[in-house]
């Protein structure tokens, strides 16, 4: 697996779109969503095997930037970093880009905790994934990616190695 990993491609259609002519922020949402379940699944937590062992993976923080604007008929592609995994959380960070021009138009931070789906509890990540070789992950001394100020603590550090990738090569 490499550092960032394609985890959602697609279109903004019209019905995307608010009154004032850009996708809304419902869909954005949407494809980091879509962004998460795939970087789950390469990590090795399908949606067979969460069903299979009664486990479950939940957000529990999300931030997003929205640094441009979509409109109806602009192609996106969210490449996906994971930026942190503890004992029972993953940490990831989505960017969204215009294909076109190759500009940033969101960039997202989502943190999940995996759980027993029945008792709704967190637990620890099975030892293969906790274990899992060739994944990029980018290690931060913080307790939460979210400081005080409401700003990501790891955005900075991660905008630092993105600007420095070509990425989609």
């Amino acid at each position: 697996m490499t550092d960032h990993h394609l985890t959602y491609r697609g279109v903004v259609y019209p019905w995307h779109c608010d009154h004032m002519g850009h996708m809304n922020v419902m869909w954005y949402v949407a494809n980091f969503d879509e962004a998460c379940w795939q970087t789950l699944a390469m990590l090795g937590l399908t949606p067979s095997r969460l069903r299979n062992e009664g486990a479950a993976v939940a957000a529990v923080e999300q931030r997003t930037e929205y640094k441009g604007e979509l409109h109806a008929g602009d192609a996106i592609t969210i490449r996906t970093a994971i930026v942190r995994i503890t004992e029972k959380s993953v940490h990831m960070s989505h960017e969204m880009r215009i294909d076109e021009t190759r500009e940033i138009a969101a960039i997202c931070t989502i943190v999940g905790v995996y759980l027993d789906a029945t008792s709704r509890k967190s637990q620890p990540f099975p030892r293969d994934i906790r274990e899992r070789r060739g994944i990029k992950v980018y290690h931060v001394s913080v307790s939460s990616p979210f400081n005080g100020s409401g700003n990501c603590s790891y955005l900075p550090e991660l905008k630092d190695y993105l600007g420095a990738q070509e990425l989609g090569q």
